[in-house]
């Protein structure tokens, strides 16, 4: 029994919250505020989850189980992503293409849900979703590609236990290609500046939180929470690329990785203040600049 590594996951679903209050307190203080509470996603949450929820007459159990079944999707995609050192619960030859068919779809059904509502305002952001993330995904697969081909694993624990400090000695430049395009594919699929901004909800410009505006009480506690597991996932995928800290005690390794994770949540934070949101013809563009980041990885891989 792997308890490493179900203790990993119980932080993963215990801290995710977490990351959401660092990169708010990191942008109040670019901007002279005090900010939030960096629990303040828990109290969001909680407060939520004691209110009713309110369904349009026009939605079905499709728009019910969305944030649901969403919620776990990306739990159990975050039981196949090792902490460092510390191995996921689940690990076996090919989790990396489950790991996204998670991500997806996770997608998949908050895309339905805004569908089921009818509301073409809705439509209008499940419709931008869908076509950023076809440009995201092969950034991520084509990324996850050279991990196989630079550490001759297929399982994301085995890839990320091989990424040492002498594999960046012989692969720097292929490893920091692929970090700079599984950072731009973080930002992307957690609907962060510059793609979207997650705290517009009035604009047009809007691609997430879009279809999500008719969810309440439990069901969008579930969202918001599913949110942070998933920016968590891709912070944990992205630190055991950059951070190749592998001493043997797993511990210390996954300590390690923890200190990454809230790095990367600090620097997206100093993203979201220093940038503003692209303009929505300009997103493709940063898109398939990580696409191509990952592309040139795998051909300096496989020279």
């Amino acid at each position: 029994m792997n308890t490493a590594g179900y203790v990993s996951w119980f932080l993963a679903l215990l801290l995710s919250p977490l990351l959401l209050g660092i990169i708010n307190r990191t942008k109040a203080f670019f901007a002279g505020r005090r900010g939030a509470p960096l629990v303040q996603a828990y109290f969001d949450c909680w407060k939520l989850l004691q209110k009713g929820a309110v369904y349009s007459r026009t939605t079905t159990w499709v728009f019910v189980c969305g944030p649901v079944a969403g919620l776990a999707a990306v739990s159990a995609a975050a039981g196949l992503v090792p902490l460092g050192g510390i191995g996921a619960p689940v690990s076996f030859a090919g989790d990396l293409i489950l790991f996204a068919y998670l991500l997806g779809l996770m997608r998949f059904l908050t895309v339905v849900a805004a569908l089921d509502t009818g509301s073409s305002f809705e439509g209008m952001g499940a419709s931008r979703e869908v076509f950023f993330s076809a440009l995201a995904e092969p950034a991520l697969l084509l990324g996850l590609a050279v991990l196989a081909r630079e550490t001759k694993s297929l399982s994301l624990s085995g890839m990320i236990f091989a990424l040492t400090g002498e594999v960046w000695t012989r692969s720097g430049i292929i490893l920091l290609l692929l970090a700079v395009a599984l950072f731009i594919v973080l930002l992307a699929e957690n609907a962060r500046i510059p793609v979207d901004d997650p705290n517009t909800h009035l604009e047009l410009t809007m691609i997430h939180e879009v279809m999500v505006l008719d969810h309440s009480g439990p069901d969008f506690a579930f969202i918001l929470y599913g949110a942070a597991l998933k920016l968590w996932v891709l912070s944990a995928l992205l630190v055991g690329v950059v951070v190749p800290v592998r001493t043997g005690n797993p511990w210390l390794d996954g300590a390690a990785v923890l200190v990454g994770i809230m790095a990367v949540a600090v620097l997206v934070g100093i993203v979201e203040s220093c940038m503003a949101r692209l303009r929505l013809v300009r997103v493709p563009q940063l898109l398939v600049g990580a696409g191509a980041f990952s592309t040139l990885a795998l051909m300096l891989a496989l020279r």
